[in-house]
């Protein structure tokens, strides 16, 4: 389908850095979908996002648009590449981490931790030096299932080592690294908030604290940019600043018809974001370019 135009204001206290979001343009890129999640951006030039529900894999090309490609048994919310092009995937009706190389050899990451199945991972991130770090909450009916007494935030080594960074009695959701991959940030959808922790060269975590509290909505995938601003897809996508000394700012909303589950830059300049809502997929153009996805 073409892309329908939807022109949004943010306002002008949406200008990030020299960056002035005032009259963005959001377009809606796919519809009539049961639920978008899970979108990654492909150096070869196109975006992967599920419809979880009905386990089917979708393809959107510039010029070309959406088509299906492919089903997706093991249920399939969030993605990353890393740098050899391989394919990470969270699939939460497996309740296990799979990576795919591109001859399509698919190989489980993390399944168990400490002898008991995982709960239903969810969003994963990879760093350039191979480290991964992804979630692990439960929602819905799989609390029934669950047989951890935790929600976890994980860490897989190069080597392929698993271990629990936080064992967390709410729920992560959403991942994302700052720029230079020595923060680490996740989102807790119980307490409205994102958190925190610092990362080695080592990919250890440490220092978890609170990096944004209050958010409106339910907080979700988050992304950042190559400024470091933090974006959260709750009620609508919130921008805030770079954690520092006096916190987070909120510095503008980029508001949609539908309630965002995930995002990801993309375009060969990466200053597009990509917003899987419910059962849409929106393109918008922002003039700022995503921090590297790996």
């Amino acid at each position: 389908m073409r892309g329908a135009l939807i022109v949004l204001s943010i306002g002008a206290a949406a200008a990030l850095g020299a960056q002035d979001f005032e009259h963005a343009e959001v377009r809606l890129i796919a519809k009539g979908l049961h639920f978008a999640e899970g979108p990654v951006w492909s150096y070869e030039g196109f975006l992967l996002y599920s419809d979880a529900p009905v386990d089917r894999l979708h393809k959107w090309t510039p010029g070309t648009g959406d088509a299906e490609a492919g089903t997706e048994p093991g249920g399939a919310y969030g993605r990353a590449f890393d740098t050899e092009g391989r394919l990470y995937t969270c699939e939460f009706r497996q309740r296990r981490v799979t990576r795919t190389d591109k001859k399509g050899k698919v190989e489980v990451l993390a399944a168990r931790f400490e002898g008991k199945r995982l709960n239903a991972p969810n969003d994963i991130v990879v760093r350039r030096d191979g480290h991964v770090y992804f979630t692990d909450p439960a929602f819905g009916s799989q609390e029934d299932a669950k047989e951890l007494d935790f929600y976890g935030v994980y860490h897989i080594t190069p080597k392929g080592e698993l271990e629990a960074i936080g064992r967390w009695k709410t729920r992560p959701n959403g991942i994302a690294l700052a720029p230079n991959g020595r923060t680490l940030y996740v989102s807790d959808s119980d307490r409205r908030s994102v958190r925190a922790y610092d990362l080695d060269g080592k990919g250890a975590a440490s220092k978890e604290r609170v990096a944004v509290e209050n958010i409106q909505g339910v907080p979700d995938g988050l992304r950042t940019d190559q400024n470091g601003n933090l974006y959260v897809a709750a009620k609508g996508i919130l921008v805030y600043s770079p954690p520092g000394v006096g916190g987070s700012k909120l510095l503008g909303v980029v508001p949609l018809a539908e309630t965002p589950s995930n995002m990801a830059f993309g375009d060969p300049d990466l200053e597009s974001l990509y917003i899987t809502a419910r059962t849409s997929v929106y393109r918008v153009r922002l003039g700022v370019k995503g921090a590297l996805p790996y």
